[in-house]
């Protein structure tokens, strides 16, 4: 007898719904596993081998992937112009990120290592940023003529050169911006450590002050803008360069960038992946901590966070030849001297920077639906008397959520909430003491400098704490201790996001059952949790070893939602999952 299709419709929908509620009875989706906390992209890979010509060698052999040379116009008009034009035209998921761990955490990787939260950064560590001691120069010391300058700088719009320092290596040296000056090397120092603290992959940057006598030029070299035409790099331009420099007691002011260690291969994309790389297998617009990267760029408004600021360096096993397989890609960011308030060359555009794209589609049509009427954030900015070093870079027209960079950039604009609640987690490591030793690592000529960046850069991180961490729980470092606790850190309390007594923990069984929970102090807390199941029996996997606890913290809308397993009063309870849905 033939069934009619309504009947199997309503047959099949019944089907789903005792099976959902079927499994909602036994909720498990966590395995009884560790949570992945590295990548498998550290590991060793070969790649395909290829003649490459070289200056001295035209036969030789890379067994590298092939250098992504970034052109900045090109990167430009295709986040601006080309791609919203085409995802105009479709429709565009917007997913979580894909390389997310149990814990909701990001696993170790060669984008990012977990550094904050294993444990605190001193005062030392932050001041020294991603430089080793050795890395460190020390021009007072140095002989005359014994920093050679060996190339002039290849792209960018600042001044530079490169200089090959006895017993410390190379160095990108950059000179300062007139109009601005000191802000550029404070910001590179400053935005490197704020990266490199955070977990990502940067360059060593330094402020030094040296005597002119210590440069010796090497002949024949040229050099080259982002938009001009290569030139000479001589006495005569090196002289230029340093004229610009700020200078203190006979000193010239720069910045110095320690080369990258291994073999360079260009710079990383913010979607897509490198085809030419094994271990390169999530896409870039996908991956968490370049989501979630916008919340750190907006809060020292690193507006300038673009392609043409990162770089991929091979690391061969074997360090000779340095572009040899097997090896691994390691991600860098590079650059951040545009933050702290950097100005275009028109003011209409310096105003808009953090607040709209240089073309910024959304804004036109507001602007023209409305002939221009609102009062927009560019229209309030305003120099600070005495700071106009720092251009617009305040706090009061500060926006986490709506901070924009330059152009759009497809890794930024995919970041969702849980995105931005894992970065504002990781910010929140970086207590005022912290961010008031990054403000003094600008070695700034005036006091006054020093003081308002520290009060700007402790407003803002406040903004992105108390926008991100009161929605999705904020409660981090989950673990177990001993049998029966589980203890975390609420990093929104820590941070003092509410006053200490907004904060009231409540603990449950989600499938029944009150936990005691007890507030240690600084954030920290521990759920004392009864045992269900006994030492012996069930396999440990078994589902009636499966127990979710709830945790709220009177704050964050949402709560935290633990997934153990428990394996008896003997052995204790294995966390296996966090979870941190909105509600």
């Amino acid at each position: 007898m033939r069934i009619p299709s309504c009947r199997l419709r309503i047959a099949g929908t019944a089907l789903v719904v005792c099976g959902f509620f079927a499994c909602a009875s036994t909720y498990r989706p966590f395995p009884l596993r560790a949570p992945l906390r590295q990548d498998g992209d550290l590991r060793p890979v070969a790649v395909h081998c290829r003649t490459e010509s070289t200056k001295n060698d035209p036969h030789h052999v890379s067994c590298a992937p092939e250098e992504y040379e970034s052109p900045i116009i090109w990167d430009g008009a295709d986040n601006m112009v080309f791609r919203p034009l085409a995802e105009s035209l479709g429709v565009i998921a917007q997913t979580e990120a894909a390389n997310v761990n149990s814990f909701d955490e990001v696993p170790d990787s060669a984008w990012f290592t977990n550094r904050p939260s294993s444990r605190p950064v001193s005062t030392e560590e932050l001041r020294l940023g991603a430089c080793a001691p050795a890395q460190i120069l020390e021009p007072d010391t140095a002989a005359d003529g014994s920093w050679v300058i060996d190339k002039g700088k290849a792209n960018g719009s600042t001044a530079g050169f490169r200089v090959s320092i006895p017993g410390k290596g190379k160095y990108l040296f950059k000179a300062e911006e007139p109009d601005q000056p000191e802000r550029p090397s404070a910001a590179s120092v400053i935005g490197a450590a704020v990266y490199g603290t955070a977990g990502f992959n940067t360059s060593c940057e330094q402020i030094v002050y040296f005597k002119p006598s210590l440069l010796t030029l090497t002949p024949g070299l040229r050099s080259k803008g982002n938009f001009s035409a290569p030139t000479d790099f001589d006495r005569q331009a090196l002289d230029k360069v340093l004229a610009g420099c700020p200078h203190r007691d006979g000193l010239v002011r720069m910045q110095a960038s320690a080369w990258l260690p291994g073999y360079l291969i260009g710079a990383f994309r913010y979607e897509g992946t490198r085809g030419d790389d094994p271990n390169d297998v999530v896409a870039h617009q996908n991956r968490r901590e370049l989501r979630g990267g916008r919340l750190l760029a907006a809060w020292i408004d690193h507006h300038d966070a673009r392609e043409q600021n990162t770089m991929d360096t091979w690391i061969a096993e074997s360090k000779d030849p340095p572009d040899s397989s097997p090896g691994r890609v390691v991600h860098y960011y590079l650059d951040t001297s545009e933050c702290l308030g950097s100005e275009w060359q028109w003011d209409e555009v310096s105003r808009r920077l953090g607040h709209s794209y240089i073309v910024d589609w959304g804004d036109l049509a507001a602007d023209f639906v409305t002939l221009g009427i609102p009062v927009r954030p560019w229209d309030r900015v305003k120099h600070q008397p005495g700071l106009e070093i720092f251009g617009y870079f305040d706090v009061e027209n500060f926006d986490p959520e709506g901070w924009k960079n330059e152009y759009p950039n497809p890794a930024f604009s995919r970041m969702t909430e849980r995105d931005g609640a894992w970065m504002a987690r990781v910010l929140a490591r970086f207590t005022p003491a912290m961010v008031k030793t990054l403000a003094e690592m600008g070695q700034f000529t005036d006091p006054a400098w020093t003081a308002y960046l520290g009060e700007v850069l402790e407003g803002r991180l406040e903004r992105i704490l108390n926008r991100y961490l009161t929605r999705l729980s904020p409660i981090a470092d989950l673990r177990v201790e001993g049998t029966d606790k589980l203890c975390g850190i609420d990093v929104a309390e820590a941070r003092a996001v509410r006053e200490p007594d907004r904060f009231q923990y409540g603990a449950r069984l989600v499938e029944g059952g009150e936990v005691s929970i007890t507030k240690l102090g600084g954030g920290r807390i521990c759920a004392t949790l009864p045992h269900v199941a006994s030492d012996g029996g069930s396999a440990d996997d078994a589902r009636e070893r499966y127990v979710r606890v709830r945790i709220d913290d009177g704050v964050a809308k949402g709560p935290l939602l633990a997934h153990l397993y428990d394996l008896g009063p003997t052995r204790g309870y294995v966390l296996v999952g966090v979870e941190r849905p909105e509600e």
